[in-house]
């Protein structure tokens, strides 16, 4: 179950696809869309990834940066940004201490075998660190902007 808002989000620090080092208390003062993926270079992911990448002017207006967390390697990480010439922050979590943190591993069933993954989610952090708002269970049709429209409203509170 995912964390829920009014919490504070969890701190981590982690790779970033430039290989150095990132926390989430790096971005204190600006609004946080982070978004956890299962996989770089599948299809869902990709779409989603792509869709952030095409909507981030209409994100930076209200003010939010994103950051994508996947269990991805680094390497894998470069790829797939330069590939999609993604326009954001990916983060490594190999070791899925940010994925656990933010309780987003569940069970998963891929061709009627069932595994435990990451489930797509999405939190929005505000500016002090607590999260306004999570979707445990996003579609990644429309995702990005459902995330546009909660962001605008919640800053607008």
């Amino acid at each position: 179950m995912a964390l829920t808002t009014g919490k504070k989000a969890p701190d981590f620090t982690s790779l970033n696809d430039d290989g150095n080092k990132v926390k989430l208390s790096d971005f204190k003062g600006k609004w946080i869309v982070l978004y956890f993926y299962p996989k770089d270079n599948t299809s869902g992911c990709t779409k989603e990834a792509c869709d952030f990448r095409d909507n981030m002017k209409r994100i930076t207006k209200t003010g939010a940066v994103v950051l994508g967390v996947s269990p991805d390697s680094v390497k894998s990480h470069v790829g797939f940004k330069s590939k999609f010439e993604l326009n954001f922050t990916l983060i490594s979590d190999s070791d899925k201490t940010i994925c656990n943190a933010y309780n987003v591993m569940g069970e998963k069933t891929l061709y009627g075998r069932k595994y435990i993954g990451v489930i797509r989610t999405t939190y929005i952090i505000d500016e002090k660190g607590i999260i306004k708002y999570v979707n445990p269970k996003v579609s990644v049709e429309g995702h990005v902007d459902e995330i546009i429209n909660k962001l605008k409203e919640l800053k607008s509170k």
